[in-house]
């Protein structure tokens, strides 16, 4: 039977025919949408525009292709006057630029020199050469001609001679092709059936005999095996029509991308990623971004649907149609009243004409500009009614509480929508302050939030709102919140505190008291982070340094501790630096110490991994942010051109007295082109009252833990607490009783440098879809996708980087392999149970490979292992190194493992 189902690869590659072509995409503009470029095998990129310190850039750079043109003369060769005079430079008409002879020395080194070296040191690795055929123009005879050719030829080969593990795509280079090929990876021209005519608005169809020439040469180029690429322009309001010449070129064996002639949009290709970006309009005037309700309130709904909130502040000015293509859709959550209130809803309603729907969320943002809203078919009565009572109630309301039966408040009516809460007035009239409209949704008013106190309630369900008001498409989600079926545990220390005495025993430190209570003998990963001012010796404290570097080196001798920084000065309030520069007040004030972001980040992470390193000691590379943790693009900027990891901030601190969703934070906040990641919960000085008491107070975290896990798994446990935890009895019994009840769940403890990647992978993701078939790519820590249905399955036969499936509540988890590139199909029968998978393990997955009769699994963790598998039909299991303990039951085995942190399973079946 098994023979009989592997022989059927052939109908599965069939199948999965748009997901396995390969696809490119040509795009000339700055801050590259990452979800919306990774899926593809070939992205050209303008260098200079392209931000490589980014999470985004790290993980496609291997597809990245940096343009460089060959035979134009950049703006810089000006100042290379020493050897300019000797090119031989001859006028392109066409494009208004000059072309360079590649029989010159000189310009070859420029070349390597000026343009392609750079870019290798701004982090690219492959190259597009543009412009190849100028040479042509520069040619006056059939001999010149022939020695140009020869001398691009040679260029070519000195190219991969200097960087032999660059990959190469040339623009044409057609007559050349023969003696090159083993050098490029692709061939780029333009214009197969669609051209630009004379006026670049004119566009044409590229006439036959001219597409026969292309055909001599693109089936030469492909008898060598090297990938050809056509790229179309056509208007922007045609590309995403583009369809038929998709489909055409990719017949013909093509790899097509259709996009406008500037090249500034996301066009089209043989496959298209799935709009994960949720635009979303707020105004930054008074309130930093992370403390708007768009992203204290929807941040984390947008993200659980598996879409990545896109703040943007309204103060910048509204985007052109152009710029809102390639968002799944817009959120318009606004407390201030906008400047030009016509403007705005014009510029809302043109957004249905490009296919993206919009919601409102609390108001609508035109003050008493009432009249406008009737362009989208709104009327808000003038002044306020009283109400009667509720006469319709969509099945999404209530959420967290009822709507409000307030006497009076303003009344909306709209045409042509599913309503969501109706209320009639004392007058006769009704009401509808929530609705789903054509053109998107509102939710306002009553049907909004209750606010109890300081208490943000839901009235409507967000996650179906956003859903259905938005159209989103029901995605498969990449899920940070567990790995291999177990929910992923980490801890981490801000190291405030290390030189407290300690309650009753005024010869310890409370850095003391945490390295013999709490590492030592919680044998889990720990991440400790130090406060440079507190332990160095041109800090605070030089008389109580010793003894502070001392506590400190052996806690980062230990294996099961890593380190991180928490910052020299331990910065309060990140908003204020200015020009590099905090003043005193906002933080610890060493004395003689000039403040600077290199110094607080950089710097204190290389003076712990110089002074407190040792044998055991991993290398640090994370930063814990202090203060109010709110860290500007400035501070982020130098994380990012460090290569270093951060983390802290977010509020999540959910409790059963406080049950309401609005206490649980997003995964983190974008700003710029950088992520700043937030902790799974809060620390124990909230639950403490900023540490006035009770001391005991974190043991409620565990109730954050609890509703962060059910009926949502929203986050994974986070032990967060500070080293003054160990300077009171009370706060350490605390942090034992956290421990121990969290250790008795389903967990893989992860070390916090090992979580804070997988939030960047979420961010980052790409993602296309074929029916039930799925491609996710840009997962490179990132091991779970989850399905939010309640016994959903997959294909194990049709998804062969896909190794275990774990149901929980209502959601269906499934595990990945060590791969990034992920392709899936979700199955609607239980034929999965006839194959070997894995339900769960503690540890990580290695390595996997598989064949027609086996499956081989490798684990690496922290702790003893424990495995579960489920055991295919005709199948066996092999594990070493030999379990403790074995328990099965039906079809499925346990394993628990002693001193074992490593071990190898393997499946053999008949």
């Amino acid at each position: 039977m098994r023979t009989i189902i592997y022989s059927l690869v052939f109908l599965y590659t069939s199948l999965f025919a748009t997901l396995q072509e390969k696809s490119a995409v040509v795009y000339y503009e700055d801050k590259i949408s990452y979800p919306m470029v990774g899926i593809h095998d070939y992205i050209i990129v303008q260098p200079e525009l392209t931000n490589t310190h980014t999470h985004g850039f790290s993980l496609y750079n291997d597809k990245m292709y940096a343009y460089v043109s060959i035979g134009e003369i950049d703006k810089k060769i000006k100042e290379y006057q020493d050897i300019k005079q000797e090119w031989v430079v001859a006028k392109n008409d066409s494009w208004q630029s000059e072309v360079l002879d590649l029989k010159n020395k000189e310009y070859i080194e420029y070349l390597f020199s000026a343009m392609i070296q750079p870019r290798v040191n701004q982090g690219f690795t492959n190259f597009f050469f543009d412009t190849l055929d100028s040479y042509h123009l520069a040619s006056k005879t059939q001999e010149d001609r022939e020695a140009n050719e020869k001398a691009l030829v040679s260029f070519l080969k000195e190219f991969k001679r200097r960087y032999p593990n660059s990959k190469l795509v040339i623009n044409r280079g057609f007559e050349i092709i023969d003696q090159v090929h083993d050098l490029v990876d692709a061939v780029l021209f333009e214009s197969y059936y669609v051209g630009i005519g004379g006026d670049k608005l004119a566009y044409k169809n590229v006439d036959s005999e001219a597409r026969e020439w292309l055909d001599i040469h693109i089936d030469k180029i492909k008898s060598y095996g090297v990938d050809v690429i056509s790229v179309e322009y056509l208007p922007e309001d045609e590309v995403d029509a583009a369809d038929e010449v998709v489909g055409k070129l990719v017949k013909r064996g093509i790899i097509p991308y259709v996009s406008n002639r500037e090249l500034n949009i996301y066009g089209k290709s043989s496959k298209n990623a799935i709009k994960r970006e949720i635009f979303t309009l707020i105004n930054e005037e008074r309130l930093d971004r992370t403390l708007t309700e768009a992203h204290q309130h929807g941040g984390l709904v947008i993200e659980y649907l598996g879409y990545i909130e896109k703040l943007y502040d309204i103060n910048d000015g509204l985007p052109s149609l152009n710029d809102m293509r390639h968002y799944a859709g817009v959120v318009i959550w606004l407390h201030d009243v906008v400047d030009n209130p016509l403007e705005f809803i014009k510029w809302v309603k043109s957004l249905d004409t490009i296919g993206l729907k919009v919601v409102f969320i609390s108001n609508f943002g035109i003050g008493q500009a009432d009249e406008v809203l009737e362009l989208i078919d709104v009327k808000k009565t003038k002044g306020l009614v009283q109400k009667k009572e509720i006469i319709h109630q969509d099945k999404m309301i209530p959420f967290e509480i009822d709507p409000s039966m307030s006497l009076v408040h303003k009344s909306y009516k709209s045409k042509n929508i599913k309503p969501l809460l109706t209320y009639e007035n004392t007058d006769g009239t009704k009401s509808t302050p929530g609705a789903i409209t054509s053109w998107g949704g509102y939710i306002v008013e009553q049907a909004f939030m209750q606010g109890i106190e300081k208490e943000f309630l839901w009235v409507t369900n967000p996650f179906k709102f956003f859903e259905e008001g938005l159209r989103l498409e029901k995605l498969v989600v990449p899920d940070v919140t567990t790995e291999n079926g177990k929910r992923l545990f980490f801890t981490h220390i801000d190291g405030d505190g290390i030189m407290n005495k300690v309650e009753g025993k005024p010869d310890l430190f409370s850095g003391d008291v945490i390295l013999e209570e709490i590492l030592k003998p919680y044998k889990v990963p720990h991440s400790v982070s130090l406060v440079g001012a507190e332990i160095r010796p041109d800090g605070l404290y030089p008389q109580l340094s010793e003894k502070m570097l001392q506590i400190s080196k052996d806690m980062f001798a230990l294996e099961n501790v890593e380190g991180a920084t928490h910052t020299f000065t331990h910065p309060f309030k990140w908003g204020k630096i200015q020009n590099n520069q905090l003043s005193q007040e906002y933080r610890l004030k060493v004395k003689d110490y000039n403040f600077s972001l290199e110094h607080e980040l950089v710097d204190s992470i290389e003076y712990l991994n110089d002074n407190l390193s040792s044998e055991n000691t991993k290398h640090i590379q994370t930063v814990f942010w202090s203060g109010d943790c709110t860290p500007r693009e400035n501070a982020l900027e130098v994380i990012y051109q460090n290569n270093l990891l951060n983390i802290n901030g977010g509020d999540t601190l959910i409790t059963r007295t406080k049950p309401w969703l609005s206490y649980v934070g997003p995964l983190g906040v974008e700003r710029g082109e950088y992520y700043q990641v937030y902790t799974g919960a809060q620390n124990e000085n909230v639950f403490t009252n900023d540490w006035l008491g009770p001391y005991w107070g974190f043991k409620k975290v565990v109730q954050t833990f609890q509703m962060t896990d059910s009926p949502r798994r929203l986050k994974p446990i986070d032990i967060y607490y500070h080293l003054y935890s160990g300077s009171k009895m009370a706060s350490l019994k605390a942090l034992k009783f956290v421990f121990d009840w969290s250790l008795k769940q389903e967990v893989m403890p992860i070390f916090t440098s090992e979580y804070i990647p997988k939030v960047l992978d979420f961010y980052t993701a790409s993602m296309a879809k074929d029916g039930d078939d799925w491609l996710v790519d840009g997962l490179r820590d990132l091991k779970t996708i989850r399905i939010e249905k309640e016994n959903a399955a997959v294909d194990f036969i049709n998804s062969n980087s896909t190794v275990g499936l774990k149901h929980f509540e209502n959601h269906t988890y499934l595990s990945l392999d060590q791969g990034t590139k992920h392709q899936l199909r979700v199955a609607n029968n239980e034929d999965y149970k006839k194959e070997t998978y894995l339900i769960s393990s503690n540890a990580k997955l290695v390595d996997y490979n598989q064949n027609e009769k086996s499956k081989k699994f490798l684990f690496e963790g922290h702790v003893d292992l424990k495995l579960s598998f489920n055991i295919g039909e005709g199948c066996r299991l092999q594990v070493k190194p030999k379990p403790l303990k074995k328990i099965e039951f039906a079809n499925k085995v346990n394993y628990y493992f002693r001193d074992e942190k490593k071990a190898t399973v393997e499946s053999i079946c008949k």
